[in-house]
């Protein structure tokens, strides 16, 4: 350990016939310091020459502190050993921020003690659709569908991203994609239910009643038990896709805008957010949430996690916020790796090759120059209302988040698509196939 690094993520590797030195500022400098010395061996491999490192001297650190993977669990459930595969992937990589989303319209995730309606109700679609949401007539599957994550998982999942310097970032959803939690307690909606569990995908009109204090003391008691299970700074609160229409029939909804001397509905769920964020400051967390959260004004400390292009990221960082992008053009792994549709496996819809990927460039070029700092980096998403296996979830994942990883780590100046491309192909594919990884190859570029 060095104080020679201002970034605690850098490291100095030096390699020479009489040994191997790494030098960094703190442990995580040192744990990337090694991915990089495995990654010189299976360059030598390459060349024949097994178990050897050629003399190399390599100052390294990352141009962004967020560099993160996302996966969705709402729309269909993966086990806890792949999540810990997953981590594993994010890891050497030099990816550090794993961001779970854990709540949906669709399922439930988390073990919540004081509401265990949540899981008993909340985490179990009555069936699945198949084929695609577009489809006429639409099918099911009729076949009940969940699974949750009970508190010990959770905190095993935690140590294990901990020991890999992977932040695992919660996501409980807010003020919409809330229907699984409102089957469980219906009272917490603006109507009163009933409902079920959605097995639809889409965004669907029944929300968290903003009007009810009833259901700020439920989120703040969901988040006091989740705040106890992550380490995590950042608390993801969703924000995004929140239909009005409930808030604007509602008249605790309306008593609430008209006490609290709301201009609308966008600025009731910028008061629902501010309201969150004061509990989460409170203990400490910082709230983050996509950038439907700008709509009515933006919580004072908030970060924005821009998704619907980079406009959003830039008014954030402009105004003082920091931002993680995350804009569908470049980051959204649930799209179409092929303009030929018809030979790839079925997905959400549009399409993100490998070299759109590597393209990406969170720092915008219209930003204030005095305000860049607050761009922290930036996010691959994994979204699965179509992805409902390990093997399927690896193929969409990669080797575009090989690019990701590269686009998050390098300066711009120093990268190549086609070096990209050539080291993919004659070594990196083959680390992926000794981790068993199902990766899709992309022959457009090879």
């Amino acid at each position: 350990i060095s104080d020679e690094f201002e970034n605690p993520e850098g490291y100095h590797l030096e390699t020479s016939p009489s040994g191997v030195s790494i030098a960094a500022s703190d442990p995580s400098g040192l744990f990337y310091g090694v991915i990089t010395l495995i990654q010189l061996l299976d360059e030598g491999e390459k060349k024949g020459l097994s178990s050897s490192v050629s003399s190399v001297n390599i100052v390294d650190s990352p141009r962004y502190s967020w560099r993160g993977m996302h996966l969705d669990v709402g729309r269909h459930f993966f086990p806890v050993e792949f999540i810990k595969r997953y981590i594993d992937l994010i890891a050497i990589h030099k990816m550090n921020k794993f961001h779970w989303h854990l709540t949906e319209d669709q399922g439930w995730r988390i073990e919540i003690k004081k509401y265990p309606k949540l899981t008993e109700v909340g985490a179990w679609r009555p069936e699945t659709l198949v084929g695609h949401y577009s489809d006429e007539p639409r099918k099911f599957d009729g076949v009940r569908y969940g699974g949750f994550y009970t508190q010990d998982e959770i905190r095993e999942v935690v140590q294990y991203a901990e020991s890999r310097f992977v932040t695992v970032v919660p996501e409980i959803e807010m003020p919409g994609h809330s229907v699984a939690a409102l089957a469980a307690y219906p009272e917490l909606s603006c109507t009163g239910g009933p409902f079920t569990v959605e097995k639809m995908w889409g965004v669907h009109e029944d929300v968290y009643c903003a009007g009810k204090e009833e259901t700020f003391e439920f989120l703040i008691d969901v988040l006091t038990e989740v705040v106890e299970l992550f380490p995590s700074t950042f608390v993801h609160i969703g924000g995004d896709e929140c239909p009005k229409v409930r808030w604007q029939e509602h008249d605790l909804d309306q008593k609430r805008i008209e006490e609290e001397g709301l201009k609308d509905e966008h600025e009731l769920q910028s008061y629902f957010i501010k309201r969150i964020e004061r509990f989460l400051l409170s203990k400490n967390k910082r709230l983050i949430g996509w950038d439907e959260i700008l709509e009515g004004g933006l919580a004072p400390e908030a970060t924005v996690m821009s998704w619907r292009g980079v406009k959003g990221g830039i008014e954030a960082a402009n105004s003082g916020h920091d931002v993680v992008m995350t804009p569908t053009s470049h980051c959204y792994f649930d799209y179409y790796q092929s303009e030929n549709k018809e030979a790839e496996p079925i997905a959400i819809g549009g399409f993100l090759s490998l070299e759109k990927v590597y393209e990406f460039e969170p720092m915008p070029p219209d930003i204030d120059p005095e305000k860049a700092h607050h761009i922290l980096g930036g996010q691959g998403n994994v979204w699965t209302e179509y992805i409902s296996s390990e093997d399927y979830a690896e193929y969409m994942i990669f080797p575009r988040m090989c690019a990701m990883a590269e686009v998050l780590w390098t300066p711009k100046k120093m990268r190549s698509f086609e070096k990209f491309i050539h080291r993919l192909r004659t070594v990196h594919f083959k680390r992926l196939d000794r981790l068993g990884v199902n990766y899709r190859i992309p022959k457009e570029n090879i």
